[in-house]
C-alpha cells in the first residue's frame, strides 16, 4: 500500500490545507442504470484510495455517479475523509430561488457525508450563478461547506469564468486545461494565483482524446528517462506541473487506467523546459491541432443514466447531433 508521505500535494490557496494532485473524477464513468454491477467502479475507487488519492469530484447532474460513490464510499468505510468537490445545478421556479439549490445541497449531504458538511461546492456550469455565489458564500458562513467555487469546460465561457474568479470571493475554479486545450494560460490561471483561488482541472485527458491520437506510439525516449511510464502520467504530469494548478480530475471505469493515472501523483514533475519539450513532441504528432473534432471517449460507449437519455432524445428529435 501506498503512503502519504511521497505523494505530491497543493495547498488550497491560504488555507494551510493541502490535497493530492489528482483526483477521482465521475462524470459518465460512475454513471450506471439502476442495478447495474458496480464492482469495475468499487474496484477503482479501492486502488485510488489505497494509492492515497482522497479527492472525489462529482455532482447531482451526473445520473448515478454520486450515488454511487456514496454507495462505494460506504461500503468501503471511506466517506469521513473523503474531499468531495460536488457541485449545484438549479434555477428555481424564479428569479434568485434559491430553494432548488438548497434541496441540492441536502441531497448530497445526505449522500456524501456523515456531518452533513459538503468540502467544496462549485457552481456547474454557471448556471444561475449570480444567485448561487452569494447563497454559496452564506452556507460557507452557517458551516453547511467548506469551500466554494465554480466550473466550466467550454471555451466560450472562459471569459464569464475569468470574471468570477477575478471579483467573485471565489475558493476553487475548475476549468478544462490539458495539454492540447491551454486556454486557461491566458487568463483564468493568471487570475486564480493573482487571487488565491485554487484550480481543479477537468477534462485533463480530453475524454480519452489524448490517448487515442497516440494510440499505440512508445513514449518518447526523453520521458523514459524522467521516471514517466505511460502515457496516463505523460499527460497528468504536464498539467499538475503547472504552478498554478491545484488538482487534475481524471475519470475512468478502468481499474489498471487508474493506477497508471495515480502514479502522476509521484515523482518528479516537469519543469518549464520539460514542459516545452513534451509539448512540442505532441504537437509533431499528426492529429493533435485537430483534437477537438474527436468524439469523446473513441472506441468506448458508456450504458448510464445520462448516455441512456442522450439516446432517447436522439431518437426523438431530428436537430439532435448524432
Amino acid at each position: 500500500m501506498s503512503t502519504q508521505s511521497d505523494l505530491i500535494r497543493r495547498e488550497i490557496p491560504g488555507t494551510g490545507e493541502s490535497v493530492n494532485v489528482i483526483g477521482l473524477g465521475t462524470f459518465m464513468t460512475f454513471d450506471t442504470v439502476p442495478e447495474a454491477p458496480l464492482d469495475h467502479l468499487r474496484e477503482v475507487m479501492r486502488r485510488y484510495w489505497e494509492a492515497g488519492g482522497r479527492v472525489v469530484d462529482t455532482s447531482p447532474l451526473y445520473g448515478a455517479a454520486e450515488s454511487n460513490v456514496a454507495t462505494i464510499a460506504s461500503e468501503l468505510n471511506i466517506r469521513n475523509e473523503m474531499f468531495v468537490t460536488n457541485k449545484v445545478w438549479a434555477t428555481g421556479g424564479y428569479l434568485w430561488d434559491d430553494s432548488v439549490a438548497d434541496q441540492s445541497l441536502a441531497n448530497s449531504a445526505t449522500l456524501l457525508s456523515d456531518d452533513g458538511v459538503i468540502e467544496a461546492i462549485q457552481c456547474h456550469n454557471l448556471v444561475n450563478v449570480d444567485c448561487h455565489i452569494p447563497l454559496f458564500h452564506a452556507w460557507k458562513q452557517e458551516g453547511r461547506i467548506r469551500y466554494l467555487g465554480a466550473t466550466h469546460h467550454d471555451l466560450l465561457y472562459y471569459p464569464a469564468l475569468a470574471r468570477w474568479v477575478e471579483n467573485g470571493d471565489l475558493d476553487f475554479v475548475q476549468v478544462r486545461y490539458s495539454m492540447s486545450t491551454r486556454q486557461a494560460e491566458e487568463r483564468i490561471l493568471p487570475a486564480a494565483a493573482d487571487n488565491g483561488v485554487g484550480v481543479l482541472v477537468c477534462m485533463p485527458l480530453e475524454k480519452a482524446r489524448l490517448h487515442g491520437l497516440v494510440g499505440d506510439r512508445p513514449l518518447p525516449d526523453f520521458a523514459l528517462e524522467f521516471g514517466m511510464q505511460t502515457w496516463s502520467e505523460f499527460f497528468l504530469k504536464w498539467v499538475v506541473s503547472h504552478p498554478g494548478v491545484t488538482c487534475a480530475l481524471p475519470a475512468t471505469t478502468n481499474p489498471d487506467h487508474l493506477l497508471e493515472n495515480v502514479a502522476a501523483m509521484r515523482g518528479p514533475l516537469p519543469d518549464a523546459r520539460m514542459r516545452d519539450q513534451m509539448l512540442r513532441h505532441m504537437e509533431s504528432i499528426p492529429g493533435f491541432d485537430q483534437l477537438e473534432s474527436m468524439p469523446w471517449y473513441p472506441g468506448k460507449t458508456f450504458d448510464g443514466l445520462i448516455s441512456r437519455a442522450q439516446a432517447a432524445t436522439r431518437r426523438r428529435s431530428p436537430w439532435w447531433p448524432s
